[in-house]
């Protein structure tokens, strides 16, 4: 095992990759001699040459209509989003094309290629630039989601995603980039649509996936000092979703919060509580709480950003709450 950062995970897996298969290339903005906004591409131009490591010009549909093209004559590319904010702007190639191709062509055009970058809220980046994506793409049928909470499943779920014959959506969380975590030195691949129990325990089951797991894992670790212990079942991937692993967690403790980045409204957190009363119902001792962002705009104050954010806190007042 080594311990690396989550900006080194993804670039060791995109190396890799692009060892073992010559079709795979990367593509966005500064990727190349930039060596990526977030270093991620640390390397690969000089490593690969600028056919297979294309800086783009700002102009997201473009170029992820490129990518499309590209994967529908056999190549395997990697589109790379400065921020899932300026994806919004290729969000017909994504929707209509990539995810479509496919079933429209009547399975004469695969489509293996992947979408990736940063997700989410960071520090102080605003309204148009802090927001959280995966319940607008997960809800798309022929797009598949993953949302890799450590070093380890940022690697694994990558690889899986470039190699899957369908397009896939990774998203990153721009504020897990530094953290470090353990990563095999042998070849892995994590499979994508299963879920991972990151802590086991008794009393409630804490169901959620990227950046919150930390807040998860955190909360879990408070709670287990005044002796409640809780199940931490990150996702990982949110389209498809592992409904075997949300059941048989929460059949076993009884009570479930889930936690999750985005907002309320037809959020993630509403789907795994559908699954959770259909496959649960006669198993659940409280209602299932959800925490989620405020319904609000990201605020840019500091102080406002932080009461926006779902947060430990929170989460702890839920548990406690359904027990």
């Amino acid at each position: 095992m080594s311990i690396i950062t989550y900006r080194d995970a993804l670039g060791a897996a995109l190396r890799e990759e692009m060892q073992r298969d010559d079709r795979v290339f990367l593509m966005g903005e500064e990727v190349g001699a930039y060596q990526g906004a977030y270093k991620v591409s640390k390397g690969l131009l000089q490593e690969f040459g600028e056919m297979r490591v294309v800086d783009t010009p700002i102009a997201e549909l473009g170029f992820t209509g490129v990518g499309v093209g590209a994967a529908m004559v056999g190549l395997r590319p990697v589109v790379e989003f400065m921020t899932w904010n300026f994806a919004l702007l290729a969000i017909d190639q994504i929707v209509n094309s990539a995810a479509k191709m496919l079933y429209m062509s009547g399975g004469q055009y695969p489509m293996p290629i992947v979408f990736r970058g940063p997700n989410g809220a960071a520090l102080q980046l605003a309204a148009q630039h802090s927001q959280a994506w995966e319940s607008w793409l997960a809800h798309i049928p022929g797009l598949k989601v993953v949302t890799p909470a450590t070093p380890y499943d940022a690697k694994g779920l990558l690889k899986a995603a470039i190699r899957d014959d369908n397009p896939v959506v990774v998203l990153e969380g721009e504020m897990l980039y530094n953290t470090k975590g353990e990563v095999p030195d042998e070849e892995y691949v994590v499979p994508i649509g299963v879920a991972d129990l990151k802590r086991a325990g008794e009393h409630c089951s804490i169901i959620t996936y990227g950046k919150m797991v930390l807040v998860a894992l955190h909360v879990a670790d408070e709670l287990a000092k005044s002796g409640i212990t809780c199940d931490v079942l990150d996702l990982r991937t949110v389209r498809p979703m592992d409904i075997a692993a949300i059941t048989a967690s929460v059949k076993k403790t009884n009570r479930a919060v889930v936690l999750e980045e985005g907002w309320e409204v037809c959020g993630i957190g509403a789907q795994v509580v559908d699954y959770v009363q259909r496959e649960c119902f006669d198993w659940l001792d409280a209602p299932v709480i959800r925490v989620f962002q405020a319904d609000t705009p990201m605020p840019y104050a500091k102080n406002l950003e932080r009461l926006a954010k779902p947060d430990a806190a929170r989460t702890i007042a839920a548990v406690r709450k359904v027990l």
